[in-house]
């Protein structure tokens, strides 16, 4: 399913530790790492040493990349490295798109400060642009992410990005042989108090249920037999957070575009949200109009 997987990095603990998640997902799909530094022309970093102008952060970088390598190398992975200079966000897009990579791995939260800010923020315009997939895994200290998931939860609002994004977590699941939880949910909180409340509320529940029979139905063609239906109400971030606790889930894969409006907001924003907040990696699957 994987070929090529890139590993922006910034030498922090965080990112690691999604390092080694990364690594464990290469082995399996028996993938190469590209490991990516890049050293922000939005700052100033270059400095004169004996007498040679010298960029500090691509020194640097040179450096991170070379522990990961180490890393790497001990793990037994197969691996490339670069250096390259650029705006954070859209030089790991570009870099992503121009050398065919299937999958960038980031963590949530990495190191801040005048020397670099690679992750935490970069990592959400990472998401909003890049149209190669995206997990992010929020990272805590000496925390071992599971690997290979046995249970993959696929929110879904039934848009053409809801489909797209299950139909990328069906192939993962497919491979896997994982269990596929596939949730909808009846966000109440624009839902008034008057008759017409109610037939919208009904609506609302038909579709989320029709979101989640989609999801079931082309499970089968993917030859994805253990699936999970979930229909909840309430607020759309916490319910998937609630769906991730209650039943074991090792991933999440959502589209970051949904339907908008009087229906609903499933993805998009709370996307973003959840990758926030999640205890788990998040794929994010960008559906292109």
């Amino acid at each position: 399913m994987y070929e090529n997987i890139l590993l922006p990095f910034d030498g922090s603990e965080r990112a690691a530790e999604a390092l080694h998640h990364a690594a464990e997902i290469a082995h399996w799909a028996n993938a190469t790492i590209h490991i990516l530094f890049v050293a922000d022309t939005t700052r100033d970093s270059v400095t004169v040493v004996e007498n040679q102008v010298v960029d500090a952060l691509v020194q640097e970088g040179e450096d991170i990349v070379e522990n990961a390598e180490q890393t790497l190398h001990t793990l037994g992975s197969d691996y490339k490295s670069d250096v390259v200079q650029g705006n954070p966000a859209p030089t790991i897009v570009e870099y992503a798109e121009r050398y065919d990579h299937d999958l960038i791995v980031m963590p949530t939260h990495g190191r801040r400060g005048v020397s670099r800010y690679l992750l935490g923020s970069v990592t959400e315009e990472v998401i909003r642009l890049a149209s190669v997939p995206v997990l992010t895994a929020r990272m805590q200290p000496d925390e071992q992410l599971a690997f290979p998931y046995e249970n993959i939860l696929i929110p879904t609002d039934g848009s053409a990005g809801g489909a797209r994004a299950a139909e990328y977590g069906l192939s993962l699941a497919a491979a896997l042989d994982a269990t596929v939880h596939g949730l909808s949910i009846v966000d109440e909180r624009s839902l008034g108090l008057d008759v017409r409340s109610s037939v919208s509320g009904q609506d609302r529940e038909q579709t989320a249920t029709d979101a989640v029979e989609d999801v079931v139905l082309e499970a089968e063609t993917y030859g994805v037999t253990n699936t999970v239906r979930h229909i909840e109400h309430g607020t759309p971030v916490q319910k998937i957070l609630d769906t991730i606790d209650s039943n074991d889930i090792d991933a999440v894969v959502m589209g970051t575009t949904g339907k908008r409006g009087t229906d609903r907001i499933l993805l998009g924003s709370v996307a973003e949200k959840t990758v926030r907040s999640a205890p788990v990696p998040v794929i994010t699957v960008k559906h292109n109009e």
